[in-house]
């Protein structure tokens, strides 16, 4: 280590020019001398990420609990992957599978609300609390985890939290069935009145991020150029670099080559639909994607730089909507996401929509690898991140909320051991599980949403 003296480089600093603000990731030189790793001195809270996923699983049907579509065949350590699940094999260690938790405030509450499962089920995904049946403005939910945590971590990084979907639905205006189109708009909510916008527009998120906010103006003259945000900062890499060790330099230029090739990427779709070619998707922000694939990738990427650069230590990730129409060639299927989860329990349309929730759980194992290769401190990211991923729907086919799919991933700085796979008996809240992480990270809580207890993870 080249601090030898005391000094030492703030986890604060930024790099900064015309438009661009870089926050750094971990470096040694933010050690300060004779410390060790595990002092409280540069020790941080857990990252969270939450991300929903619609329609519920195939597991979650009769057939498919029988054929372990979703849930191990066996419980505790000694379990095999589902097949829904076999793209986690290589985060084992990581992994904890929570099986037949239900959500009840999901369901509905009086005859006028029945057949809405759709349009309320994002709202209690993370809230477990029954949103209040509305087309206006006065909807009525409860606070979701991720800005409970959020708010618990206070001021302590740029963002407080953020925000990303893949498709929105309009978060103005009525829905069906008497709901506010807010309530399948959003996972994430600050109060009961206070859902929280979601951005499917990659080029706001990298801005959000990285953006200096000094004027909008000198935003537009950096893009407009066509040059890479790093352009902008380069003598700053260059006045850091002077001060770092060999081991810095390597970390920081990894970092630096992952933030331009995300941009790259980002400036190569805006290129492609701006000029006059047929998109799939017309309506879309010019820096979304038509591919599905690349759109989720990119924002776990963007994700990914958040974490490590320290930016914000929450986030919230919406990777569909319901009744989504949305055909996922990646995944060979050709089947349409909605009409599939209707699936009549006819046994070969159940096994296809199987392989379509297996794409998207493979499509999380990226997010994992990319956690699991970023270092961060006396580890990596998914060491010190906890992942949520699931659906508050269990069988889509009869819209009904028992046996969510769920699984946690990485280690939360020791709060979850992994390698686990837990069944709860029938009836368990899932609010038990929610109540449970906010405890593994440090908000005590007595109860939450229509929570039982705590889980044994």
């Amino acid at each position: 280590m080249p601090f030898l003296t005391g000094k030492y480089i703030s986890r604060r600093e930024v790099l900064r020019s015309m438009g661009a603000s870089l926050a750094l990731p971990f470096l040694d030189a933010m050690m300060p001398a004779g410390k060790l790793w595990s002092s409280t001195s540069i020790s941080s809270p857990s990252r969270l990420c939450c991300i929903e996923i619609v329609h519920g699983a195939a597991g979650s049907t009769g057939q498919g609990t029988a054929k372990h579509f979703w849930s191990p065949e066996k419980t505790g350590r000694d379990f095999e992957f589902s097949h829904s699940l076999e793209p986690l094999t290589p985060y084992r260690d990581y992994i904890t599978v929570v099986s037949g938790t239900d959500l009840h405030p999901a369901t509905a509450y009086s005859p006028a609300e029945e057949g809405a499962d759709h349009f309320r089920s994002s709202a209690v995904y993370l809230t477990a609390a029954h949103p209040k049946m509305t087309e206006g403005s006065d909807y009525f939910g409860g606070t979701s985890i991720d800005q409970i945590y959020a708010r618990r971590l206070g001021q302590d990084t740029p963002l407080q939290s953020i925000q990303l979907c893949i498709e929105s639905v309009d978060s103005s205006g009525a829905c069906d069935y008497g709901y506010a189109c807010v309530y399948a708009d959003t996972i994430s909510w600050g109060s009961p009145t206070a859902p929280l916008p979601m951005t499917m527009d990659p080029r706001m998120a990298f801005e959000n991020l990285f953006g200096d906010g000094a004027t909008p103006e000198e935003r537009r003259q950096r893009q407009m150029v066509n040059h890479s945000i790093l352009d902008w900062i380069e003598h700053d890499v260059s006045r850091l670099n002077k001060q770092l060790g060999a081991a810095d330099r390597q970390r920081l230029g990894s970092y630096l080559e992952y933030v331009r090739e995300v941009e790259r990427r980002i400036q190569k779709i805006e290129q492609y639909n701006s000029s006059g070619q047929p998109r799939q998707l017309p309506a879309a922000p010019l820096s979304v994607p038509d591919s599905y694939d690349e759109h989720v990738k990119l924002m776990f990427d963007l994700q990914v730089l958040a974490f490590m650069t320290d930016t914000t230590r929450v986030s919230t990730f919406k990777m569909s909507r319901d009744v989504s129409e949305r055909v996922f060639p990646e995944s060979g299927v050709k089947s349409p996401f909605h009409p599939l989860s209707h699936h009549g329990e006819k046994p070969e349309k159940v096994e296809e929509f199987a392989k379509l929730n297996r794409y998207h759980v493979g499509l999380a194992a990226y997010f994992l690898e990319k956690l699991k290769n970023t270092p961060d401190r006396d580890g990596n990211l998914l060491d010190h991140t906890m992942v949520l991923y699931g659906s508050p729907m269990g069988d889509g086919n009869v819209h009904n909320h028992k046996r969510l799919p769920i699984f946690l991933a990485g280690h939360a700085n020791g709060a979850l051991k992994g390698n686990l796979h837990l069944y709860c008996p029938d009836g368990t809240p899932m609010a038990n599980l929610l109540l449970t992480m906010l405890h593994k990270l440090g908000t005590e809580t007595r109860s939450f949403g229509d929570s039982t207890g705590e889980l044994a993870i």
